[in-house]
């Protein structure tokens, strides 16, 4: 095992341990926290000194859900998973890795903890070197919103791609401007595709400079009628819908009328709720003549892959994906950082300096 014989034994950490109303609500700054022992260290971990996290839906939604928060997440908890920062120490399975080293990646859900100074990093795949010609604030971006930008895009292209006919492949993004959505378009106009995609009007520009074909203003326009209209235009439906807002089963059972037989809905970010579990029983159980679904519905979640971490982090190295940060803020700021992504309305990604 490579260690730091200079590792501090406390150290500052955002912390709740319980959530009466909301996330942002209930933490609190930790500043003698214990620092994680690096002499415990399973071969295939690391002990991450995290300078840079970026914060994702996921990290509040998750811990307010009553079970999973109650029950599945350790307390005190630490939010987050994304991070970028250096290895303080690195268990005996991870000789690819050294001391000082830039890493970054991603916390495998449901274990949090990455607005702390340290943080220990399970598996292979969820913790990477960092490529020269890469921002560590840029990197700490990727390892939820970028991953699940291209695990919901990449594979699911090759899929429809063998269905198709000719001509080129269309990609509806739902959500273009939000931090998966960023990404997703890029990634999107890499693979050649023609992409359309939703956001408010104060986001059309940056969507436009992403990349995108076709920029809808969901506020003043009828998203499903516009969708159709691109049709007419790009002769034929589109091969794949990536919704990146969650909640938008109405768009799905529209989706016929926009979306190739042959293609698929991908749903990220759906949230939990009653009404959300009933449509879900409608698509997947009932016939399509009796109210089912018309088109194949996919639930979506990312999973750790150092491949595609590779691939990502090359992208930004060559300047074929770009990041966009809305706001930096600092550790003591993480509050007011999760007010700010609850609104729904974040240009890109909110970034967390953790650390020096």
């Amino acid at each position: 095992m490579a260690a730091s014989p200079t590792l501090p034994t406390t150290m500052r950490a955002q912390q709740w341990t319980s959530i009466p109303t909301t996330l942002d609500a209930a933490l609190r700054l930790n500043t003698s926290a214990p620092v994680p022992s690096a002499k415990s260290l399973k071969p295939e971990q690391v002990l991450v000194h995290v300078h840079y996290s970026s914060l994702n839906p996921v990290d509040y939604k998750v811990p307010e859900f009553p079970l999973v928060g109650r029950f599945a997440i350790s307390k005190p908890a630490t939010p987050c998973v994304d991070f970028c920062g250096t290895v303080a120490a690195a268990g005996s399975g991870r000789k690819d890795l050294s001391e000082g080293q830039w890493v970054f990646g991603m916390l495998d859900l449901p274990t949090y903890g990455a607005c702390a100074e340290y943080v220990v990093v399970k598996g292979k795949d969820s913790c990477v070197a960092l490529p020269e010609g890469v921002k560590p604030e840029d990197a700490a971006t990727v390892g939820c919103a970028g991953l699940t930008a291209y695990q919901s895009l990449v594979p699911y292209i090759a899929e429809v791609e063998k269905k198709k006919k000719d001509g080129k492949l269309k990609v509806f993004i739902n959500g273009g401007s939000g931090g998966t959505g960023i990404f997703a378009i890029q990634i999107a106009k890499a693979q050649g595709l023609f992409v359309a995609t939703t956001c408010s009007a104060r986001n059309v520009e940056l969507c436009s400079q992403l990349g995108a074909d076709e920029v809808i203003d969901y506020t003043t326009q009828d998203v499903v009628a516009a969708l159709e209209k691109i049709m007419q235009t790009q002769n034929g439906p589109f091969d794949l819908v990536v919704d990146n807002v969650g909640g938008a089963t109405p768009l799905y059972w529209q989706a016929h009328r926009y979306l190739a037989p042959s293609g698929k809905f991908v749903a990220v970010g759906a949230s939990p709720s009653l009404h959300g579990a009933v449509d879900m029983a409608k698509i997947f159980l009932l016939p399509s003549f009796l109210g089912g679904g018309k088109r194949k519905y996919v639930i979506f979640g990312a999973a750790a892959n150092a491949e595609h971490y590779g691939i990502l982090a090359k992208m930004l190295a060559e300047g074929k994906v770009r990041v966009v940060i809305e706001e930096t803020y600092t550790l003591e700021d993480l509050g007011r950082a999760f007010e700010r992504l609850r609104t729904g309305r974040v240009r890109g990604k909110l970034v967390v300096k953790v650390s020096e």
